[in-house]
């Protein structure tokens, strides 16, 4: 089946009482246990309807098995603290959501896990594996610089170092890249983002082999981050649409991105689908599509960045991203607030930086409400 066609059929749970085409949502938390073939609890990532939305997320990942999570940094946290304890090493990519990036700085430490940031070349993945590296994390295209990683490229390094590998996925979706395809171990989405893709769900999953779900999910039911009944059905609900809403967000950005960087208040575009993005041939080698999130950041000379962003009318000033509206924030405010101004001047990260999540809305319309906010 293509893409679109297992959005919609892919795992659901055929409705054998009342023939209904949706999987029915199954409220229990308390499940019979004789004679059943395992005992089912939401904490053990086992009911029905998180079975439901797993199925179809490995299917669209190509991946054998995964676990849903609360949040997307409920999903992160485990399958680091599942794979790397006490004396051991994980290197992850420097330019990556704040949030992880804030996990690591904040918790490894006192667990006794040793962490090294590089960038996002695979020589620099290289140079820093240790005799006690048991994790490679990466993210691409990357928050907030859509930074793009050459994902085969690390996935063989990892391989070869007997190291798991990991990937956030978010931004990318599972329409447009599949990471396990080129070697990846382990899949994480926020599905907070699109995989939820309406604003108003907040849930991650983690897509892997058998083996290493299993031993994920070990540590994943002692840290009780699982996802209740009604969030499933509204998270399978929207994968449904989840490839015509990106093939959307996708062509929008694209257009969004040609405009802006020929505009005069703009001193810069990062979008890996503009042919003068550094990474562009090697997103165009692993991405069937460039996605939905672009960032631009102001000539600050030119326009205040409080004076644009308040400007703006259609365009919302929101957290989050993958929706079907279009929003738009400053990471030094919102994502990455929590790292230092040295930190954040390190990765590039401006105050006049902003991130725009493009909506499926005409993209006239887009345009001509960033046009109006940014005068000129």
């Amino acid at each position: 089946m293509g893409k679109r066609t297992q959005c919609v059929h892919s795992g659901s749970i055929k409705d054998r009482l009342s023939g209904g085409v949706n999987s029915p949502i199954f409220t229990s938390s308390a499940f019979v246990y004789l004679d059943a073939d395992e005992n089912v609890y939401p904490r053990y990532f086992n009911t029905p309807n998180q079975k439901a939305v797993i199925d179809k997320l490995c299917v669209l990942e190509k991946t054998e098995s995964g676990l849903l999570f609360s949040s997307g940094m409920a999903a992160i946290s485990t399958v680091v603290y599942a794979i790397a304890g006490q004396g051991d090493h994980v290197v992850m990519q420097r330019d990556i959501y704040g949030g992880t990036h804030h996990f690591a700085t904040a918790e490894f430490e006192r667990f006794g896990i040793e962490y090294t940031f590089v960038s996002n070349q695979p020589e620099a993945f290289e140079q820093a594996v240790r005799d006690n590296t048991k994790l490679i994390y990466i993210e691409t295209p990357s928050n907030p610089l859509l930074m793009v990683t050459d994902i085969a490229a690390v996935a063989k390094i990892a391989r070869a170092h007997g190291i798991a590998s990991a990937i956030d996925n978010t931004f990318a979706s599972p329409i447009n890249q599949n990471p396990a395809d080129m070697g990846i171990d382990i899949v994480v989405h926020s599905g907070t983002k699109y995989l939820g893709g309406h604003s108003d769900i907040c849930c991650g999953a983690v897509l892997s082999t058998d083996q290493l779900t299993g031993r994920i999910k070990s540590s994943a039911v002692n840290f009780g981050g699982s996802l209740n009944a009604v969030t499933c059905h509204l998270l399978e609900r929207s994968l449904k649409t989840l490839g015509i809403r990106v093939e959307r967000q996708n062509s929008n950005a694209l257009a969004i991105a040609r405009h802006l960087e020929k505009h005069a208040n703009i001193q810069q575009v990062y979008y890996p689908g503009l042919e003068n993005h550094p990474g562009f041939e090697v997103a165009r080698n692993q991405m069937r599509g460039f996605g939905g999130m672009l960032s631009f950041e102001l000539k600050e000379e030119r326009i205040d960045p409080q004076r644009f962003v308040r400007g703006l009318n259609l365009i919302r000033p929101a957290l989050s991203l993958g929706g079907v509206e279009t929003i738009i924030c400053a990471p030094s405010a919102t994502s990455h607030v929590k790292l230092s101004a040295t930190e954040r001047k390190e990765l590039g990260i401006a105050d006049g930086l902003f991130r725009l999540s493009v909506g499926i809305e005409d993209v006239e319309d887009i345009i001509a409400d960033l046009d109006t906010a940014l005068g000129g």
